[in-house]
């Protein structure tokens, strides 16, 4: 893997980490203190600054009270973009409540067109 790409995907779990710690109103002390590791540490990681092992971010998740796949679920690029595809693009870096805020659109749109 090239070096850019490497540290692309760093950077990108870091973020993802970041976003689901504050969803979960978390600060970085509290995280760290769920998962066993050093406030600074956590930091670094968020910042895509550390590479992690997985047994660090095993630690990670289970301070975030996640899966190993939530983690990781539309980090990376899709090759070919259907309009499922487009949609979880659109909303994966939102928060949750504007993803379920765009649930609740889908399934009325939904109900709307069945009952036509």
């Amino acid at each position: 893997m090239p070096e850019e790409s490497k540290s692309d995907i760093v950077r990108k779990i870091g973020e993802r980490i970041r976003r689901m710690r504050k969803e979960k109103h978390l600060s970085q002390e509290q995280l760290a203190e769920l998962s066993g590791l050093h406030t600074n540490y956590v930091g670094q990681v968020e910042r895509g600054e550390k590479n992690v092992t997985l047994e660090t971010l095993e630690k990670v998740v289970l301070g975030l009270g996640i899966s190993l796949e939530e983690l990781f679920r539309y980090v990376g690029p899709m090759e070919e973009k259907d309009a499922l595809g487009e949609i979880m693009e659109l909303l994966v870096d939102r928060s949750v409540e504007d993803q379920r805020m765009a649930l609740s659109l889908l399934k009325t749109v939904i109900d709307w067109e069945e009952k036509k």
